[in-house]
């Protein structure tokens, strides 16, 4: 029998080490993919000696989908990933029309394409293997457009709507879909988008990475979903609801400026 093994994407910082911390704690042996293999050699030293678990650490540029190809054949063989936490993600603050688009280009291969590739390819996986567990780390933004980080918001969008709709169609099964969606989190990923200074970091709460991860963990093992964390952050992904799209786009532009 095939031994069951969590997979984590973007486990080098933030959510990804918190993700891993937790399926650690639980004496689940772990596959931590990121580009920055120093910092997740630290942490797989860090959890094989603290939970005496197994640890693989695959370094990828999860912007290539060859790269992606490769890494799930790897990943899988001889293995049954019964967690798959699709956690990497990329953004990018500042209007459409600046820069030449590289790094929205690499968020969408990142945030859309790398994430489906490896969601297609777990729950196929699963199934065969008799049963699994998928975390997509969405997010508020993909309630609603998001001027100043349109291509970001866009994609978490696509991300919402692909989890929700391959939930529904696993429905009774042995393989569940989580989407994850947090709002602003004390993570490096504010830093790398060019957006620590905006209003959304300045005028809300804004909970660690630990307490985040632990509450999506939670509702991943329920298999919930969609999960949206804290209060504020739910009122801001049902506002849409209520009011004009228009007039939410205007707002949420003012949050992210």
């Amino acid at each position: 029998m095939a031994s069951k093994w969590t997979l984590i994407t973007g486990a080098s910082e933030g959510l990804g080490v918190e993700f891993a911390r937790l399926a650690a704690a639980e004496g689940r042996d772990l596959i931590l993919v990121a580009r920055q293999a120093q910092k997740l050699e630290r942490l797989a030293d860090e959890l094989r000696a603290k939970h005496r678990i197994a640890v693989e650490v695959i370094p990828a540029d999860l912007s290539d989908p060859q790269t992606v190809e490769t890494l799930w054949r790897k990943v899988a063989l001889r293995r049954h990933i019964e967690i798959l936490v699709n956690n990497a993600g990329l953004g990018y603050n500042g209007p459409f029309l600046d820069g030449d688009g590289a790094r929205e280009m690499q968020s969408v291969m990142v945030n859309v394409v790398a994430a489906t590739i490896l969601m297609k390819r777990a729950v196929a996986h699963m199934a065969q293997q008799g049963g699994g567990r998928v975390l997509n780390l969405a997010s508020t933004a993909a309630f609603m457009p998001g001027p100043n980080m349109a291509v970001y918001h866009a994609t978490k969008a696509y991300l919402l709507s692909l989890s929700e709709a391959v939930a529904e169609e696993l429905r009774g099964g042995d393989v569940t879909i989580t989407a994850l969606c947090p709002g602003a989190t004390r993570t490096n990923f504010a830093t790398d988008a060019g957006m620590e200074h905006i209003r959304l970091f300045s005028t809300l709460p804004v909970p660690t990475a630990a307490r985040v991860a632990k509450s999506g963990w939670k509702a991943m093992k329920r298999g919930k979903r969609v999960h949206v964390t804290g209060l504020p952050n739910k009122l801001f992904a049902f506002a849409p609801r209520l009011v004009p799209r228009a007039f939410v786009t205007r707002i949420a532009a003012l949050f992210l400026k």
